[in-house]
């Protein structure tokens, strides 16, 4: 992998690896230390995240550790992510590898869970119910449950969770940011469960998958860079069209990159 497919690969979304999957698809990168690259852009996403909700992130931590007697404000949201951690946990440690063995490098499914997302999306678009003013133990579990089926590659876990909760209720603003804030342990835990398979690969590992080719630094500097600037400029768009109700581009944008790839796979 060089620079220049580094650098495109940097910038597509990645809170679907569906992208990614396309994207390897389309430069030929599939063996390329393609692995290696993966955790890295999305761990400088995790990154893109905190810098851009840092306010939030510092509210929580500094409300955490305080006690007045009861719960704060701070203490509830920090367990309500918790919550929400509980099924993608169950999925990560038990079903991961499964189901990477079975839908991983499947266009079809790429582009069928593309699909999926954009009606889940286009459903906000219609069905709006009374909103919320905060957001419960049980919605959080439900919005977990959506993060967690979006373990199959083409399933936004952006896209998922935010669509469940609008689809439940809850407030758009809140909703938009405990989102993003929700997917970062399960990220930063997913990255560290592949990056066992570069340090020790299993037999079963390199059986399924064979040897990790090397990839150059610069060119992980550069996916690093290039999905950092993106991911933030993709965390403030994606808050801004949530409040301002426009997931219906989102929408389409999915079909159409899903109808794509159920195009490459068959022709």
């Amino acid at each position: 992998m060089n620079e220049i497919q580094a650098f495109i690969l940097g910038n597509l979304p990645v809170s679907s690896s569906g992208h990614l999957q396309i994207g390897h698809h389309l430069l030929g990168t599939e063996d390329s230390g393609s692995l290696a690259f993966d955790i890295m852009v999305h761990v400088a996403t995790v990154c893109a995240t905190l810098v851009i909700l840092r306010k939030e992130v510092f509210w929580i931590f500094r409300g955490l550790f305080r006690w007045d007697g009861r719960m704060n404000a701070e203490q509830k949201y920090t367990l309500n992510i918790l919550i929400s951690m509980i099924p993608i946990g169950i999925v990560g440690l038990c079903f991961k590898d499964y189901v990477d063995a079975i839908f991983e490098g499947s266009l079809v499914v790429v582009g069928v869970c593309l699909l999926v997302t954009a009606s889940l999306l286009a459903m906000t678009h219609f069905y709006k119910p009374q909103e919320r003013e905060s957001i419960s133990p049980l919605h959080a579990f439900i919005i977990g449950i959506a993060q967690a089926v979006a373990v199959l590659p083409g399933l936004s876990r952006s896209g998922s969770t935010i669509a469940t909760g609008l689809l439940l209720g809850n407030d758009k603003q809140k909703l938009a940011q405990f989102s993003f804030l929700m997917v970062i342990p399960p990220i930063l835990g997913e990255a560290l469960l592949d990056f066992k398979h570069i340090v020790a690969p299993s037999a079963e590992y390199l059986a399924e998958h064979g040897e990790q080719a090397a990839i150059s630094t610069t060119s992980l500097i550069v996916g690093f860079v290039a999905a950092f600037i993106s991911g933030c400029v993709a965390c403030k768009w994606m808050i801004d069209i949530v409040k301002r109700c426009k997931l219906i581009y989102f929408a389409i944008y999915c079909a159409i990159v899903g109808m794509l790839a159920i195009g490459l796979a068959i022709f």
